[in-house]
């Protein structure tokens, strides 16, 4: 028997219920991990027993074909989740899939990068050049203006909605003049350049008459290039107007009478009632988290402030 004037047995006690507490934590952890591990097993099963794991080849065994979709929307631009690189590896992949029937681009964008758009636009014709038995066609939602347009011009057909807005065929180039504002609060501009035209359309130095020329000269050769992608697009279709490259916009019903468009639709309509194959299946690219994460901070904010004070845009 312990002797209770003794100390140390209080001290024996005590470690014991000490370790006793630590085992049984211990056997409680491994009993979690086991039952999460178990959980996670049981979704694995799950998903593996949901998803659809048949290849193209087997989708053609069974007979059934597919209609591709690829997404364009919002601004047209390097960075944006319209970029070239985007859409065009969108546009690949749908092509070189075997059960694809035929590809639907749909648009809703107001425009933006000319180069981005004219790469989108190149691309889409080497695709249907290289797949002549897959067509390409264009749905359009709200809007379909400028770059966008410019993208769509190289489809089979484009098919819109009575009330979508379609057209803006121009280049404008936008920015600010900032020297009155400057003269009222009492400042200097130094500017210091190596070549006389370095300043070109410094929005803090007063306007310069042979720079705006070459500007509008600039966008002068890019409208012209604007309307020969639509010409070439959409050939005798067209029912040319005055108006028609002025950077008008019109209705979709208006773009079909002026043969900008070629009829009404949806995705799903083109699907059912022109492709004849109405299971869809989407291959737009999606930006991953890292991708969104960058735009969300801003990783881009210098070429962005200095894109907002001058730049060519299809919008």
């Amino acid at each position: 028997m312990a002797d209770n004037n003794d100390p140390s047995w209080e001290r024996a006690v005590i470690e014991k219920l000490v370790l006793e507490t630590l085992t049984e934590q211990r056997r409680r952890r491994r009993w979690g991990i086991f039952f999460k591990l178990l959980a996670f097993l049981y979704l694995t099963v799950v998903l593996m027993a949901t998803v659809d794991w048949q290849t193209s080849s087997e989708r053609l065994a069974d007979g059934k074909k597919h209609t591709a979709l690829v997404q364009m929307t919002g601004v047209i631009s390097a960075k944006s989740d319209a970029s070239a690189e985007h859409v065009i590896d969108a546009l690949q992949a749908a092509f070189e899939d075997k059960g694809t029937a035929a590809v639907v681009l749909r648009i809703n964008s107001p425009g933006g990068s000319p180069v981005q758009a004219g790469m989108i636009n190149d691309e889409i014709r080497r695709l249907r050049a290289k797949y002549t038995d897959v067509p390409l066609y264009v749905v359009v939602e709200d809007i379909c203006a400028s770059g966008g347009y410019y993208v769509a011009a190289a489809a089979d057909n484009i098919y819109v909605d009575k009330a979508s807005i379609v057209g803006s065929i121009g280049v404008l180039m936008d920015g600010f003049g900032f020297t009155g504002t400057m003269e009222k609060l009492g400042v200097e501009r130094r500017l210091l350049t190596a070549g006389e035209n370095k300043g070109f359309l410094d929005p803090f130095s007063p306007q310069n008459a042979q720079h705006k020329a070459h500007a509008q000269q600039m966008l002068g050769e890019i409208h012209q290039q604007f309307i020969k992608v639509v010409r070439d697009g959409r050939g005798k279709r067209l029912k040319e107007t005055p108006e028609m490259f002025s950077g008008l916009m019109w209705s979709g019903a208006k773009s079909v009478e002026m043969g900008l468009a070629d009829g009404f639709g949806s995705v799903e309509s083109v699907a059912r009632d022109i492709v004849k194959a109405e299971e869809i299946r989407d291959f737009t690219v999606k930006p991953n988290f890292a991708e969104k994460l960058a735009k969300q901070f801003g990783a881009d904010m210098a070429e962005g402030a200095a894109s907002a004070l001058a730049r060519f845009s299809l919008r």
